[in-house]
């Protein structure tokens, strides 16, 4: 487990000790603190419960995993709860999602996260080099946070859409049951990566419009300029399960012209040996018909059984049966 604390203050933007640092930079109104943990420990909930003063269900919530984001406002602090998408994942359809716990209070932010955040690295690297985010509050660190995680969605919606392009033109050419199943976990990974950018629309639509007084009016414009690119994430969403639903449907009907091709090649073939099976089942009797034993009857019949089989043969390929 990793506890990384930063204070902003006179000095400048610094790494600092959890304790007793973080509590003192806290208790300074012109220091802003930013605290980010990726485990569990009984100092950790400690330093939550005694320092910053959190609910202790908050404190578990953000120790559980959950299944949706969400917001909620204690009155002191906010408690964000938002979903990272992971890029190490070989395929779009194995997409991977963490969840990222934030709670933003009069001057400090604490994040917690139980894998490595790429975005985190980014934040702290942005910081070292230019400071400006965390000096303007607690408000603005959290959305530089929130916008470093909403960025990393346009390359996997850029992957969905070159797999689905590729499966577009796989199931004209050449369809099989290994892209059926493909298809169906792709629009199943998208139903889910839907579900987790509405919820996230909407709260930051709700951190946006003002309903929480932690989010100063300043800072409002730059939660809608996330928020507007969780509106499109999730119409990216919609649309490439829309194409995906289309290229399931393709894939059947291609199927069924295939299977109705077969059906037509065979009723074709059983009309023409129907004819030739007569013939040969008339002339196989075992009883005395007229000219049976006539010794040009089998030249006779072999002829008249390749005509017959020519001519239709012709009549098929003349309509474009065959």
């Amino acid at each position: 487990m990793a506890i990384n604390a930063y204070v902003m203050d006179d000095r400048g933007f610094h790494a600092v000790e959890l304790d007793p640092h973080c509590a003192h930079a806290i208790s300074r109104p012109d220091a802003t603190v930013w605290i980010d943990s990726d485990g569990r420990s009984d100092g950790l909930e400690a330093f939550l419960r005694d320092t910053l003063k959190i609910h202790p269900l908050a404190i578990e919530d953000i120790f559980a995993d959950r299944l949706t984001p969400k917001v909620e406002d204690y009155g002191d602090y906010l408690y964000v709860v938002m979903h990272a998408v992971r890029q190490d994942q070989a395929e779009p359809d194995e997409l991977g999602t963490m969840e990222i716990d934030f709670l933003i209070g009069p001057n400090w932010v604490f994040t917690h996260h139980s894998f490595d955040l790429p975005a985190v690295r980014q934040m702290v690297a942005d910081l070292e080099r230019n400071p400006r985010e965390m000096q303007r509050g607690p408000a603005f660190l959290a959305h530089g946070l929130i916008d470093r995680l909403t960025d990393r969605y346009m390359p996997v919606m850029d992957r969905f859409e070159e797999e689905i392009d590729r499966i577009e033109k796989d199931v004209v050419e050449r369809p099989t049951p290994k892209q059926l199943k493909r298809m169906f976990s792709i629009k199943r990974t998208l139903q889910r990566l839907r579900r987790i950018s509405v919820y996230q629309r909407d709260m930051l639509q709700r951190l946006s419009r003002g309903d929480f007084e932690i989010i100063p009016d300043k800072a409002r414009p730059f939660y809608r300029d996330v928020y507007d690119h969780f509106v499109r994430i999730a119409d990216l969403a919609d649309s490439y399960r829309e194409l995906v639903t289309a290229a399931l449907e393709i894939y059947m009907s291609v199927i069924a012209n295939r299977t109705n091709d077969v059906m037509k090649a065979l009723t074709l073939l059983s009309t023409i040996m129907l004819p030739l099976n007569f013939l040969a089942g008339l002339y196989g009797m075992n009883i005395d018909l007229p000219f049976q034993k006539w010794h040009f009857m089998f030249p006779i019949v072999a002829s008249a059984m390749l005509t017959i089989a020519a001519v239709l043969y012709w009549q098929f390929k003349r309509r474009r049966w065959l």
